[in-house]
């Protein structure tokens, strides 16, 4: 059973973000306002979730949500300023949009880079525990796992449109017999163990 709210007056955001550990693509964070009293059969963590649910309920939320916002980094963004920041510079870029002032930002994970003059709450696994950031997960989720999809068309070698990114053994075939696209993190290591292997 998911909270629906940390505190019973203040207006909160739930935040999450998707794509830390992806060898491509940008890392994508979403924003969620709910009401207080908001309630959903199936919203959980979206990693338990199936595309089919992760849909039913993105539209639900763009109905009944009182705020949402998703914003994205580049790859190019993340060799600059690294994950953990462009992860939270994500996150603050999804905040920048909301039309609602929050009061309080629930944050998905142990550590956050304060945004403006708001306080924050940082919480482990809080896409299991609150459902403002269980729906901010599946947004975030949603937008990208598509993104994926749709590089994938232009960049056949990788396995996109299933693993999104993710660091799977076809995704590691694909960058040594082709090398890597101009969406692959370049600082990250592309290929494991063998990341010896020139690349660029």
């Amino acid at each position: 059973m998911l909270f629906s709210a940390h505190t019973p007056n203040l207006v909160e955001v739930g935040l999450d973000e998707v794509g830390r550990g992806c060898l491509a693509g940008p890392v994508v964070a979403a924003a969620v306002i709910l009401p207080k009293d908001f309630e959903h059969p199936i919203l959980n963590d979206s990693k338990k979730l199936s595309e089919n649910k992760r849909l039913i309920i993105e539209e639900d939320l763009k109905k009944y949500a009182l705020g949402y916002a998703v914003a994205e980094v580049s790859h190019t963004k993340i060799d600059e300023i690294n994950i953990l920041n462009a992860s939270f510079l994500a996150m603050h870029l999804a905040l920048d949009q909301l039309e609602i002032e929050p009061e309080l930002l629930l944050v998905d994970g142990n550590r956050f880079k304060k945004y403006k003059d708001k306080n924050h709450l940082c919480i482990v696994k809080g896409d299991a525990k609150y459902l403002s950031i269980a729906a901010a997960s599946v947004l975030a989720k949603n937008y990208r796992d598509q993104l994926m999809a749709n590089l994938a068309r232009d960049f056949p070698f990788y396995g996109w449109e299933k693993n999104v990114g993710y660091p799977t053994k076809k995704h590691r075939e694909g960058i040594k017999q082709h090398g890597a696209s101009e969406w692959h993190r370049k600082s990250f290591n592309l290929l494991g163990a063998e990341a010896t292997l020139a690349l660029f």
